[in-house]
């Protein structure tokens, strides 16, 4: 024993000490004679270790193999994925040590935040993965630790992985990356819509299947969606045992990686915690990347195709040819009965399912419970998670992959072909996924710039998938159903069912509960909201006129918007012309147009048009709009938005420290409605050089300036504050006063105003080219009437002098008229 201990002592320093010093491809070469030549008892030692060098540690102070990072360009690309291969050398060291009582702790901190919660209160998860795992230290209770067998730990590691925050990480996420072909990979390797699971290489027969905890066979249900308190909280000292069937062993490494990728990835919100988050003091405890919610979309997209790859004989036969199929085809039919027929929180649902699976196959009821634990709450935790992405996403086109997660979820028959029965089960027991997450995208799209191509194809593709044949019937028949009065629901349907020992009738129960949707939909809706849920109806008068009035509005102002940039940047592109080298063009450093981005241009804007036209197109098709009244709405908006509107200024209102913006005001300038003229706000006379301008006069000029200014500075001021004609002179050439209006007319605080107001000599016109230009002219003129250099000067500043007196004295009678 003490030698073998020193030989996996050595084997584990040595390994650690190659793994400084050899490159990638020779340890993983080194690894798999390792794995092949040397038993469990001395892999052992070295497992953890070697799992914290691939994925990197939980804290993310080790970045391991940074797989999330790798793609197929690197050269260490194809080693890597060979050896984490489902088939590869690092699966074959899990299965040899899965065959071992071999166990790997893993502290409970590092859990998701309601896992965690749920253990260290005493309660037992509700997840099955997660029960007789619990090891107390010896020092006490100061660190709790689940205790996992090697697949369980290695899956773990696998999926936190994702969610590990590490420093060298960019915020975008990437489809081509060796993580995301692993995920894709171990996913229709362990669930495959065609086929079984691969037997493991080793024996066996201590796969971790929890059995059910019992029941007392006269369960009482009292409510929509609410366990009763004796039989939700199990205490996690009274941990059930596992369950060596040999059926359920068939299926165990299925179950764990679906289990597992579902509670580290979607399990971080509780319906509470979400609604603590809702106040806008307490910090969320976990924000989810672009990466991560690509990888969530891949995992809803596998979860649909293999729970529905049942072909219609065997989902539909009778439960004699059940008795003859494989388990990992009872898994699937059973997820296919949560996933499209019922996923919500209510023993009620869970009384039928036993009965269903019993009907189906009478040995499938003792092994396929435990699932049940696990399907019927990926419903709950994808609802949550997507809610939190939705209210706290931020408003740019990063938001496209949540949305498409989104939308590959409430799409099941994109995946499971066109059955009108399947669709409408789904819609129904999904009905907040369509509702109530349409109303917070809702309120996204208005807040949104809707003239970005990228944000305009959002909201087409949520109209587009809304606008489908008989979607919008059944999510309107949906709410019906929920807004059934509670009285119908008791003469309907009872509370409970009753078992064919209990003299009922497993056939019956299945009757009455395809029949009585309504309790279905109002056990949804309290499942995931809770049981005093303030239900918003999509198609009530509220949302229609949050619709018509709002987003259509938005959308119509966002077209016409995008006319005008597009319009704008082609009279800008026509004046950029060899006349602009001489000051001609605009000269206007903030001269581009509000709400347009530099991909904003050509294309993209004849695609964003595009967009929102047929985006206008299915809203009116989804909320049965009037296309008449559309095309007038349109109309007068157009009207009423002419080019003067367009220099209005956004709504806001005056303060002490200038203008605040209202919440109208916002909305204005993120759809490109209404802008301030935000002018330069620092001193005019430090400006940068423009390309019109000689660079070395304007710095001759502003020192000619600085020392007129800050000797005469006193006696200008005075000049200026002077009320008769004088002063009106000098204010005409100190001052600018279009500068200053132009400061009142944008968010500039009131000290910046005061301070351009302020009298001063300001020479750099002079160095302007367009006015040595004309210098140039005036005196080639003089001297074709024979004027000298002096004369032309002195006629120059006379005529300077006299324009000035002219606006001096009828300026204030022009600027009436």
């Amino acid at each position: 024993m003490f030698l073998s201990f020193c030989f996996s002592f050595l084997l584990f320093a040595n390994l650690k000490a190659d793994s400084t010093t050899k490159p990638l491809l020779q340890r993983c070469h080194d690894l798999v004679k390792i794995i092949d030549e040397y038993p469990a008892k001395e892999l052992h030692v070295i497992f953890p270790w070697l799992v914290e060098s691939v994925f990197g540690s939980l804290d993310g102070i080790i970045a391991g193999w940074n797989l999330r990072l790798l793609h197929s360009r690197s050269t260490e690309y194809n080693v890597v994925m060979e050896f984490l291969n489902p088939s590869g050398p690092m699966m074959k060291l899990v299965y040899k040590l899965q065959a071992e009582e071999y166990k790997y702790e893993i502290p409970v901190n590092y859990l998701p935040g309601p896992l965690k919660a749920c253990i260290q209160e005493g309660v037992l998860p509700d997840c099955p993965l997660f029960h007789n795992k619990l090891q107390f230290p010896l020092s006490g209770l100061l660190t709790l630790n689940i205790a996992l067998n090697p697949f369980e730990f290695f899956m773990f590691n696998f999926a936190f992985c994702l969610i590990t925050p590490k420093v060298s990480l960019s915020h975008g996420g990437s489809t081509d990356s060796a993580y995301f072909v692993l995920v894709d990979i171990y996913l229709k390797y362990f669930l495959p819509s065609e086929g079984s699971v691969p037997p493991s290489p080793f024996s066996d027969s201590r796969g971790s299947v929890t059995a059910p905890s019992p029941r007392s066979s006269s369960v009482s249900f009292t409510g929509y969606g609410v366990h009763s308190p004796s039989l939700l909280k199990h205490h996690i000292f009274h941990q059930p045992s596992v369950n060596a069937d040999p059926a359920a062993q068939e299926i165990w490494r299925t179950e764990t990686l679906l289990q597992m990728f579902v509670e580290v990835w979607l399990h971080h919100y509780s319906l509470e915690m979400y609604q603590k988050l809702q106040s806008p003091q307490v910090k969320e405890p976990f924000s989810p990347t672009e990466e991560h919610v690509l990888v969530v979309r891949l995992l809803v997209k596998h979860l649909h195709a293999f729970s529905s790859s049942l072909k219609p004989e065997q989902l539909s036969s009778s439960p004699s040819a059940h008795s003859h199929t494989s388990p990992l085809e009872e898994f699937k039919r059973f997820g296919f009965i949560m996933l499209h027929v019922h996923t919500s929180d209510s023993f009620t649902h869970v009384a039928l399912i036993w009965s269903l699976l019993s009907l189906l196959t009478p040995k499938a009821s003792t092994w396929l419970l435990p699932c049940l634990q696990h399907w019927r709450f990926v419903q709950q935790k994808l609802y949550l998670f997507l809610q939190h992405c939705f209210g706290h996403w931020p408003l740019d086109a990063s938001f496209r992959a949540v949305l498409e997660t989104w939308l590959s979820y409430i799409q099941p028959w994109r995946y499971t072909g066109e059955k009108t029965n399947v669709q409408e089960s789904f819609v129904q027991e999904n009905l907040l996924m369509y509702t109530k997450l349409f109303q917070v995208f809702l309120n996204r799209a208005v807040r949104t710039d809707l003239v970005n191509a990228k944000n305009a194809l959002m909201v087409f593709r949520v109209a587009k998938v809304f606008a489908q044949p008989n979607l919008a019937e059944m999510i309107l028949k949906g709410e019906q159903l929920f807004l059934e009065p509670e009285h119908v629901l008791h003469h309907r349907q009872p509370r409970g069912y009753l078992t064919p020992g209990q003299g009922g009738s497993y056939l019956s129960s299945r009757q009455r509960v395809v029949t009585d949707m309504v309790f279905r939909v109002k056990s949804h809706v309290y499942a995931l909201e809770g049981q005093d849920c303030q239900y918003k109806q999509m198609f009530g008068t509220d949302l229609r006129g949050a619709v018509s009035l709002s987003l259509i509005q938005i959308i119509a102002q966002a077209r016409q918007t995008a006319k005008r940039i597009s319009d704008h940047s082609s009279e800008v592109a026509a004046n950029n012309s060899f006349l602009s080298w001489f000051g001609l063009g605009s000269s206007d450093l903030n001269s581009t147009f509000p709400g347009a981005e530099p991909e904003e241009s050509g294309e993209c804007l004849k695609k964003t048009h595009e967009f929102l036209d047929r985006a206008l197109e299915n809203l009116c098709q989804i909320f049965k709009l009037n296309q008449g009244q559309l095309t007038q709405l349109i109309s007068n908006l157009g009207s009423s938005q002419d080019d003067g509107n367009c220099k209005q200024l956004p709504d806001c209102i005056q303060s002490d420290s200038g203008l605040i913006l209202t919440d109208l005001g916002r909305r204005q300038i993120i759809n490109g409605l209404r802008r301030f003229d935000v002018p330069y706000q620092g001193d005019p006379e430090l400006q940068p050089i423009r390309s019109y301008e000689n660079a070395l006069l304007v710095r001759l000029f502003y020192r000619i300036s600085c020392l007129v200014n800050h000797r005469l500075g006193g006696h200008m001021e005075a000049v200026c504050s002077r009320p008769d004609f004088l002063g009106r002179l000098g204010r005409y050439y100190l001052t600018d006063p279009d500068w200053t209006f132009r400061l009142r007319q944008s968010p500039t605080s009131r000290q910046t105003v005061e301070r351009s107001r302020q009298p001063r000599l300001s020479l750099r016109p002079l160095a302007s080219y367009r006015t040595l230009l004309l210098l140039l002219l005036l005196y080639m003129l003089g001297a074709l009437l024979s004027f000298g250099p002096a004369s032309s000067t002195a006629l120059i500043l006379a005529g300077g002098f006299l324009y000035g007196l002219l606006v001096a004295l009828f300026g204030d009678k022009l600027k009436t008229h």
